[in-house]
């Protein structure tokens, strides 16, 4: 299959937006263990294991990160970006936001932050790309 440059990116903002919900996986499991509360849901984050509290910030983050990311790759999709680094950075944010969340919860702090600096700048990149672009 021969994917077009603006598929991929449109791809890569689905991909972003499943990479949001992984983490919440790892929470609802974590809940599941303390015993989930229905009627006070955020009232039991203190009582999750370490895991399940890095879950639930990798989770945050991961919506912060989408915001900014799927901006980025819509105005090089519309802007009609057509180079091969935009395919780089597409996959790249993506495989990134889904390694930040997997060192995230297992905490590797390290890790994580060269995968949110990979993320960035991808983000970074498809902007100036499609600001190049316009030109």
């Amino acid at each position: 299959m021969n994917l077009s440059v603006g598929a991929i990116l449109l791809y890569s903002v689905v991909g972003a937006a499943i990479s949001i919900y992984l983490p919440f996986l790892v929470v609802g499991y974590a809940r599941a263990r303390v015993g989930y509360d229905t009627a006070a849901p955020r009232a039991l984050f203190e009582k999750l294991p370490d895991y399940g509290k890095r879950a639930t910030w990798a989770h945050q983050n991961s919506f912060e990160a989408f915001m900014v990311y799927a901006a980025a790759a819509l105005m090089a999709y519309v802007t009609g970006v057509t180079d091969n680094l935009a395919i780089a950075c597409a996959i790249a944010f993506v495989v990134a936001r889904v390694l930040f969340s997997l060192f995230y919860i297992t905490n590797i702090p390290i890790a994580r932050s060269l995968m949110f600096g990979i993320g960035t700048a991808c983000t970074g990149t498809l902007f100036a790309l499609s600001l190049i672009h316009i030109q």
